[in-house]
């Protein structure tokens, strides 16, 4: 079938464009586009039939279940008093140093992240606890709303994360404890590249250090903690003990972040109510997405379209370099424009390819493109992150993103260390036995 690879290209990318750009939803313009192109290569009869078959074969998947209940769980932490425990163990953390609440954001972001595995999540919890502390002690809040929305994408790298759940559906079988072991030392860059642009300024600007707490005071903000750190010692320990899987984790920390949302007494049956049905549409989302995604691959695949942007790619140069700058160019282009579900599940089938041709190894190569993705959630037009946590700080994008751009100079530098030292983020995974 590949001599239909170019007349099927065609009328994807022709359609999905159209239909974007007059405001049909993007999960909606893939599936449209996808039937549309089935019916190049199969009788009229059986499109409906494949397409439904291709649907049902994309969600039906254990590991798929994770997501929801990841979702759930961090909608719960989200308003149970977790975020204003970890927000104050951040702040007895970062001492007495210039711009301490902003270093205090960075840190309980990547915290955030680290148990509830949503940026969106993180940018909304840490920024509306500390943006009015912030204020007060005399912060521009074009500065802590910057801090802010560069740092909160730590929780799609730092583990859980939903993204690599759905990379490793896309990938048809990347090992999910391997993508989450993975994310942790770019994450972790990723939040220190984030604390030294904020020292920076927060030292230029003048910004008073916060006074230090005594050991009492200190000991008491960890006492506080423990309970919400141990969440991520139970997912992550777990999962490298083979005591449960990334799915059976998820329902856990469900269960874990209710418990002691319900001991801390701030879930009432509105705020559980509403972290329901929060969770059921981001979750709904997310599926169907998976599901008309599932045509998409198919009809590429079928046709070869995968194997011939490959092949124009390796025809370009035979520099594993320039493949890997253009690849990273593309997905930094495209996270800017949708989000990350969708962007993983239509350029993993077509990208993975040409980096296992190279020698990369598909979880060094999730990792690649998550960061790349991560780096979208807080640029215009779409950022998810950037219009939440604009909205926390009550201003306006354009006043806000020129306070972004040293952060984000700092982010592709680290995405650029990240995609040509592979040790950074298969040290972890090999380490602990994932990786051979």
């Amino acid at each position: 079938m590949i001599e239909y690879a170019f007349e099927v290209g065609i009328i994807l990318v022709i359609l999905i464009s159209v239909l974007l750009l007059i405001g049909t939803p993007i999960s909606i313009s893939m599936g449209i586009g996808a039937v549309a192109a089935c019916f190049v290569v199969l009788p009229s009869p059986k499109v409906a039939v494949t397409a439904a078959q291709r649907i049902y074969s994309g969600i039906n998947s254990f590991s798929l279940l994770a997501i929801p209940f990841f979702v759930l769980a961090g909608n719960i932490m989200n308003n149970g008093g977790i975020a204003q425990r970890l927000v104050n163990f951040a702040k007895s953390l970062i001492g007495s140093i210039p711009g301490a609440l902003a270093q205090a954001n960075i840190v309980a972001n990547m915290f955030f992240g680290s148990v509830s595995g949503s940026g969106v999540a993180a940018a909304a919890a840490i920024g509306g606890i500390l943006d009015p502390v912030e204020s007060k002690e005399g912060y521009d809040k074009r500065y802590s709303a910057a801090v802010n929305i560069a740092s909160a994408p730590c929780g799609m790298l730092i583990p859980p994360s939903n993204i690599f759940i759905v990379y490793s559906l896309a990938s048809s079988g990347a090992s999910i404890a391997a993508l989450f072991m993975a994310g942790y030392i770019p994450g972790i860059l990723w939040g220190v590249g984030c604390m030294i642009v904020a020292y920076y300024y927060a030292k230029k600007r003048g910004y008073k250090p916060s006074p230090i707490l005594g050991a009492r005071a200190k000991l008491k903000t960890f006492v506080d903690a423990i309970p919400s750190l141990f969440l991520i010692v139970i997912i992550v320990g777990g999962i490298l003990g083979g005591v449960f899987t990334a799915t059976e984790a998820s329902c856990i920390a469900v269960v874990y972040s209710l418990l002691l949302s319900l001991c801390y007494k701030q879930l009432t049956w509105r705020i559980l109510y509403d972290a329901f049905l929060s969770s059921v549409k981001t979750s709904g989302m997310i599926i169907f997405m998976i599901g008309v995604s599932s045509i998409l691959s198919w009809i590429m695949s079928f046709t070869g379209i995968p194997t011939f942007i490959a092949e124009g790619f390796l025809s370009l140069t035979d520099s594993g370099v320039l493949i890997l700058l253009m690849m990273n160019i593309v997905l930094l282009i495209m996270g800017c424009i949708m989000d990350p579900t969708p962007a993983v599940l239509i350029f993993t089938p077509i990208f993975l390819p040409i980096a296992v041709k190279l020698g990369i190894n598909p979880i060094h190569f999730g990792v690649i493109m998550v960061f790349n993705l991560c780096v979208g959630t807080i640029t215009p037009p779409v950022g998810p992150i950037l219009f939440t946590g604009c909205k926390i700080a009550d201003l306006k994008i354009e006043n806000v993103f020129k306070h972004l751009l040293p952060y984000f100079i700092v982010e592709i530098a680290i995405l650029l260390l990240i995609t040509f030292v592979p040790v950074l983020s298969m040290y972890i995974p090999t380490v602990v036995g994932l990786v051979k």
